[in-house]
């Protein structure tokens, strides 16, 4: 609120739909902040003391990843924000398939 209030005293004339704007275009930068704070809190975000058995899967053959190190990853949220995802990587070594784990 307080972003709105800075916004709406440099602005004293916007009209309702200017300020609807605003606050859109405020709300799409926290929940891309949000976003990947959840994302960041995953347990697939380090999963290197995690025993094999409990490694994240291949979605395609539903083997266990291999630890291939960490990336850094940017996406893109449906508001256009980037949200940079740094974790890790894991292999398949059935289908050689690389991914970060989803969860």
């Amino acid at each position: 609120m307080n972003g709105m209030r800075e916004w709406r005293a440099q602005h004293p004339k916007a009209t309702l739909r200017e300020m609807e704007d605003e606050r859109d275009a405020q709300w799409v930068r926290v929940r891309a902040r949000m976003l990947e704070d959840m994302a960041l809190a995953s347990a697939a975000v380090d999963w290197t003391e995690t025993p094999t058995g409990q490694h994240p899967t291949c979605p395609d053959c539903s083997q266990a990843l291999q630890l291939r190190g960490s990336d850094t990853r940017t996406l893109q949220t449906h508001g256009g924000q980037d949200v940079t995802l740094a974790r890790r990587y894991g292999t398949c070594p059935a289908c050689g398939a690389g991914l970060f784990p989803p969860r």
